[in-house]
């Protein structure tokens, strides 16, 4: 199985890599759109803001590639932390700005709800999966990952949420529609949890 890592210039690359490699799964980087036809499955990592996060993606044209891919093929993708808000229709960080369209909903601001909270949310918080979830098979409720971010993913369909977190308020901490994931914690960070996380969406 080869599992491609989209490459737009923000993501965390050689952690993913590794976990990937570790898994026994065979991790290509995907440097332009046309080497979407060599994978069977894609990640799309992300760190940093969403807006240059679509910029990125809209220059380097992967945004049509990877919703023929995810949308006409039914490739199954993974976006983790960032990869995941751009899989919204939109982000309010920075103004707002369209995303990949693929999981409907919008990402907003952490702190627009409680300003008491420190932001960004950085460290070890506890996940409640729900029952139905794919990417959280094996994986008890209140199990440890590790986050890193300041926004957070409003799915428009609450079953597209796979998990929660509660950062002050509760908010979607994992997503699922169809064969889209998203992971708003690091999997590849999160130790033996996150390595489960990562091979249930091997085997999906």
């Amino acid at each position: 199985m080869n599992v491609g890592i989209i490459n737009y210039g923000m993501g965390n690359i050689a952690s993913v890599c590794n976990s990937l490699a570790r898994l026994g799964a065979s991790a290509v980087v995907l440097d332009k759109p046309g080497d979407i036809d060599q994978v069977d499955k894609l990640i799309l990592p992300g760190v940093g803001a969403f807006a240059a996060a679509m910029a990125n993606l809209t220059e380097f044209r992967w945004v049509a590639p990877i919703r023929d891919a995810v949308l006409n093929r039914r490739m199954p993708l993974l976006g983790i932390c960032l990869g995941m808000q751009l899989l919204a229709d939109e982000s309010e960080e920075g103004g707002i700005t369209s995303g990949l369209g693929l999981v409907p909903g919008r990402v907003t601001s952490l702190g627009a709800k409680d300003p008491s909270l420190r932001i960004p949310h950085v460290g070890w918080n506890s996940i409640s999966p729900t029952s139905n979830s794919v990417l959280f098979l094996g994986v008890p409720s209140g199990t440890d990952f590790y986050f890193v971010h300041s926004f957070a993913f409003e799915p428009k369909d609450s079953s597209s949420t796979a998990a929660t977190t509660t950062y002050g308020l509760p908010f979607t901490s994992a997503i699922e529609r169809g064969h889209t994931f998203g992971a708003q914690f690091h999997p590849e960070k999160s130790s033996t949890a996150g390595a489960r996380v990562i091979q249930n969406f091997l085997e999906v």
